[in-house]
């Protein structure tokens, strides 16, 4: 497990990623101006000097400092450049501050001969005998003389090797296209990301490695490569690409990250045409096109796409429109790019754009919870700020490191609001998430449910998550076929959005944190009564609910086990208690002593477990008749003599007592 957190950018004095060197009156209203504006738009920390200066002695202090705390330099040699003291001053210094550290230096030759520099001719020899002339014409002190032929050899000197360096010309060029070829240049040779901070990614160093491996790999240049990520909200997708796109966008000519697409777009009006505005100025470099009609803003990003070399972060989308928006369907140009962030594992898959000829290339790396490692140092980092815990807390980390199952931002959120606090709040903390989520942990994996297209999913999202979670997927799907409830495409619905997993067995998975939503959002529909609601899955809860008879027709499931329940607690049940619920279909009776006719249980029962049920046969007024699963086991049934309906039990070996559970066919 590695800890990735903020790249080391140098020295703590290097306050600039470039330094401009350039002639006023030749370049400071064109080329410069746009040069510097470039640098800025692509993040680049760029000085530039203000002042028009003419004339001088000796180098502005705060001009020396700002070549010694660069970390590159461009020097635009113009025609006019040399007749400048200040601007060869600063060519010195800066040849200078590379022979001594790892200063960059680029020179641009600026509708001037390279040659001409080199050997001070034309211009640059003119300029170089007018300050030899002047100065020794004017002065008469001897020292000064020998200082001032001291200097021009410096000069001199500095204008030969500077001209030996491998430059740009400007010669024939459009300016704009040059400009940004410089800008390209300048991140690569920089080399490390430009943002001053990085996501915090503790135990991500596999996936880091392995897009990095993938961006990397040139076999694709005739095509472009599109990487999914995908997993629930709030597992590190963003972060994750955050880090890589900073870590990688250096090396290409375009790129573009755009945070958060769904959320700008979702309940916003504009939200749409502000993100395309964004992208489009990322990836043409101008930001003058002004269009209200998202139609149009596609076209332009289309066309752009399919003749420009790029590198695309586009983060949180979630739907066909969002992307069809943003990206079209002409295309990328061979060897962009593009890497998409989704709760939704179908988005591309079932998208036309990414089955064309075009982009062939397809990836996806799907982002699970942290390994225990990893999930206790991110809790410890945010809970204590640092690695380790404090004496005592040992026991109430590992509970919550359990409780939020590798979940980074569930980590995070929680260790943040126990920072500084001692071990009682710890444990009354963990006590409250069994019955709430906290807000802004339920805030990102609510969109994921919102997102479901129909209410079925949204049902079975709820009757997975109360009821079927670690039971077999061929079962489950009987059942709740038989509940109403379609499961063809409301399964794979839940698993495309991270909503769901088939675990090992063919067993039904959901994240802690998913089945707490869930449970939430049940309790929402009758806060403060729970007879009220449509699954009951607390004991305490059923048995109070049955003990008063408060239960109603709106319940579809209830789970009582007396074995969760205090003894003191329980008592015997009537059967009576059942009488209103008209439409449940899953009930869980296990260890509980009933009394009374089973004439007054539900008809619509589809699924009945009556765990450890004291009688030697199965009373025949139980209604049977809708039933798919019956499970009795760990019970004294000896015959099924008395029921009603046609069975199937399936005895164990050995002639030990049934475990049943078998299915009633009609």
């Amino acid at each position: 497990m590695v800890i990735l957190s903020d790249i080391d950018q140098g020295s703590t004095s290097q306050r600039y990623d470039v330094f401009l060197s350039f002639r006023g009156s030749d370049t400071r209203n064109n080329f410069t101006d746009h040069l510097y504006n470039a640098l800025i738009d692509a993040d680049i920390d760029t000085f530039l000097d203000d002042e028009e200066i003419e004339t001088g002695e000796d180098l502005k202090p705060e001009l020396e400092d700002a070549i010694r705390s660069s970390r590159a330099s461009v020097i635009v040699l113009s025609k006019n450049y040399p007749t400048s003291t200040w601007c060869l001053d600063e060519l010195a210094l800066i040849l200078d501050q590379r022979r001594v550290s790892d200063h960059i230096v680029i020179p641009i030759f600026y509708h001037v001969d390279p040659t001409h520099v080199r050997k001070q001719q034309n211009s640059f020899g003119d300029a170089m005998e007018d300050h030899r002339r002047k100065k020794m014409e004017a002065e008469t002190n001897a020292e000064e003389r020998v200082r001032w032929c001291q200097k021009l050899d410096r000069w001199k000197k500095a204008l030969t090797e500077v001209a030996d360096l491998k430059g740009k010309d400007v010669k024939g060029r459009k300016e704009t296209e040059f400009i940004e070829e410089i800008v390209t240049e300048i991140r690569q040779r920089l080399g490390v990301p430009l943002s001053n901070t990085l996501p915090l990614l503790i135990g991500r160093s596999c996936h880091v490695e392995e897009i990095t491996s993938w961006l990397t790999d040139g076999s694709s240049s005739h095509s472009a490569d599109i990487l999914t990520i995908v997993g629930m909200g709030g597992i590190g997708k963003t972060s994750l690409a955050k880090y890589v796109f900073h870590l990688h966008s250096h090396t290409f000519d375009r790129s573009s990250f755009i945070e958060g697409i769904n959320l700008r777009c979702t309940g916003n009006y504009n939200g749409l045409l502000d993100v395309q505005k964004q992208l489009y100025g990322d990836i043409l470099k101008r930001d003058k096109l002004q269009v209200h009609d998202p139609h149009v803003y596609t076209s332009k990003i289309e066309k752009t796409l399919a003749r420009v070399k790029v590198y695309l972060i586009l983060d949180d989308i979630d739907s066909f429109d969002q992307l069809d928006a943003l990206v079209g369907n002409k295309g990328f140009y061979p060897g962009s790019k593009i890497i998409i962030t989704t709760r939704n594992a179908s988005l591309i898959d079932r998208c036309a754009l990414f089955k064309s000829k075009v982009n062939p290339k397809h990836t996806k790396l799907e982002i699970k919870g942290l390994y225990e490692t990893a999930a206790l140092q991110l809790l410890r980092l945010h809970a204590f700020k640092c690695k380790d815990p404090k004496e005592g807390y040992e026991k109430v980390i590992q509970k919550l490191v359990k409780y939020c199952e590798g979940h980074p931002l569930a980590l995070e959120v929680l260790g943040k609001s126990l920072y500084n606090r001692d071990i009682p709040y710890w444990e009354a903390c963990i006590e409250s998430l069994k019955n709430e989520t906290h807000s802004d942990i339920r805030t990102v994996l609510q969109m994921s449910f919102d997102s479901l297209p129909f209410p079925n999913d949204k049902e079975l999202f709820k009757h997975i998550a109360c009821f079927f979670v670690g039971l077999d997927r061929e079962i489950s799907e009987k059942i709740l076929k038989a509940c109403n409830i379609n499961t063809i495409s409301g399964i794979p619905n839940l698993i495309e959005r991270c909503l769901l997993s088939i675990g090992w067995g063919k067993k039904l998975m959901m994240h802690q944190l998913l089945q707490d939503l869930a449970k939430a959002l049940v309790r929402e529909e009758s806060p403060d009564h729970p007879g009220k609601r449509s699954r009951l899955w607390c004991h305490d809860e059923s048995f109070k609910v049955l003990k008063r008879k408060k239960g109603t027709e709106k319940l579809k499931g209830l789970v009582l086990d007396t074995r969760m329940l205090e003894k003191e607690k329980f008592c015997g049940l009537n059967t009576d208690a059942f009488r209103n619920m008209d439409n449940l279909m899953i009930l869980h009776l296990n260890y509980v002593q009933l009394s009374g006719s089973y004439e007054n249980f539900p008809e619509e029962l589809r699924w009945l477990r009556m765990h450890g049920f004291p009688l030697k046969s199965i009373p025949s007024d139980i209604p049977m008749e809708k039933l798919v699963v019956l499970d009795m086991s760990r019970s004294n049934i000896e015959s099924f003599g008395t029921c009603s309906t046609s069975c199937n039990p399936q005895p164990c070996e050995g002639g030990q007592k049934p475990q049943i559970t078998h299915k009633l066919t009609k």
